[in-house]
């Protein structure tokens, strides 16, 4: 499953395929990919608990809110959430996007 600005109880900006997409009314915080918060409403913006469960880069895991622990992430940027563990950077991320370029350069 992919998306971009996908709901289901908390936001992530882009969900990739190859991970886990969790139902639209299933808040078990096992969705991961790039801009993540699981106390948000991605729908109006709104963030709650002051970014507790903020984080931008999660990794592919199999980890529902009930029974996860340590949820690994990207680097250190990440809120003070209770199962967030700072993890290895594995690299920078870019997003490119264009109305007629078929490549980017260097590509």
């Amino acid at each position: 499953s992919s998306g971009i600005n996908a709901e289901y109880g908390n936001g992530h900006r882009i969900v990739l395929t190859g991970g886990h997409l969790s139902a639209e009314n299933n808040n078990d915080d096992n969705t991961h990919g790039l801009g993540n918060d699981f106390w948000c409403d991605p729908m109006t913006g709104v963030s709650h608990g002051g970014g507790v469960w903020a984080h931008e880069v999660s990794n592919f895991q199999d980890c529902p809110l009930a029974s996860c622990r340590h949820g690994r992430v990207q680097g250190t940027d990440h809120g003070s959430g209770a199962h967030l563990k700072s993890g290895p950077e594995y690299g920078n991320y870019a997003i490119y996007v264009s109305r007629d370029a078929y490549h980017f350069p260097g590509v």
